[in-house]
């Protein structure tokens, strides 16, 4: 799944291509209507597919943000509004001239809805196991959800929100890896990068958050903060289906100590692996404690 880095480097693409364009015309594919009528959520969510083209065609781009894994789009038509993206498992958005310059074939085999712009060009998103989701909303709150979602991780407050939240009755007795899992506690930092600032930290990943001590904690979170950083400045995370809007793969698997390991790249030790929080984790059972 997409985390932070990768959707912060597909916001750092779209926003040039796409700001100020208008939307002259809106795709949804077969899949998704088929997906309506027999009483499925696919992609996109609470909103029918001529509904979702009728209120998108004829907007302009105004902003792309990113908050926390979601990506936002505001738009402008008889008043401002936004078109809300997570790119769930396997979504990615492209920037071409016609569909088959997609560069592969099960992205282009996958494409759900197509943004025609302004320019001539295509902003296409394709989600293969069509996990990820569109909602039309007329400002944030109208999906509460997304209200509850921590700080953005380099936002001054973020630490001490993290650190509160570790200590509450909710997340004290929980394995710390859950804990940096859920977007309520740390925005953006799913299971990659969780097994990454563990392994960093030397910190068994089923260690209940309140065994570790406050400045101990601190020192975590910064380094969730800086793995974040640099999976950003390497282009993020390929691990099957992440790709940027041209079609290119990230560069932080390779830079990975732990995540995907079968051997601990410090001592040598097999890895071990845990269910924690739905997620596989892959810990050193010699070097994590």
């Amino acid at each position: 799944m997409p985390e932070l880095p990768e959707v912060e480097g597909v916001v750092r693409q779209i926003r040039p291509v796409a700001i100020g364009k208008k939307i002259e015309d809106v795709f949804v594919s077969d899949t998704i209507r088929l997906s309506k009528t027999g009483g499925k959520e696919a992609v996109l969510k609470k909103v029918e597919a001529d509904s979702f083209i009728d209120r998108l065609k004829g907007s302009q781009i105004v902003s792309v943000e990113r908050r926390s894994k979601y990506i936002y789009f505001g738009l402008r038509k008889d008043g401002e509004f936004l078109l809300v993206n997570h790119l769930g498992m396997s979504g990615a958005w492209f920037y071409v001239g016609s569909l088959m310059a997609i560069p592969e074939d099960k992205f282009r085999k996958h494409v759900h809805v197509v943004l025609t712009l302004s320019d001539g060009n295509l902003l296409a998103y394709s989600d293969i196991r069509r996990f990820g989701e569109m909602r039309v909303l007329n400002e944030e709150g109208d999906y509460p959800p997304l209200l509850l979602m921590a700080p953005e991780p380099f936002d001054e407050n973020a630490l001490q929100h993290f650190l509160d939240m570790s200590e509450s009755t909710k997340y004290r007795n929980k394995p710390i890896k859950e804990v940096i899992m859920d977007g309520q506690v740390i925005s953006g930092a799913g299971n990659i990068y969780a097994t990454e600032a563990l392994f960093r930290m030397k910190i068994h990943p089923n260690r209940a958050a309140h065994r570790i001590s406050r400045k101990r904690r601190a020192e975590l979170f910064q380094a969730i903060v800086d793995i974040l950083l640099e999976s950003i400045e390497a282009g993020g995370s390929t691990i099957s289906d992440y790709r940027n809007i041209n079609g290119e793969s990230g560069g932080m698997q390779n830079r990975f100590a732990m995540y995907g390991k079968k051997q601990c790249m410090t001592c040598g030790s097999v890895t071990k692996t845990l269910k924690i929080g739905g997620r596989t984790s892959v810990f050193c059972p010699t070097c994590q404690k």
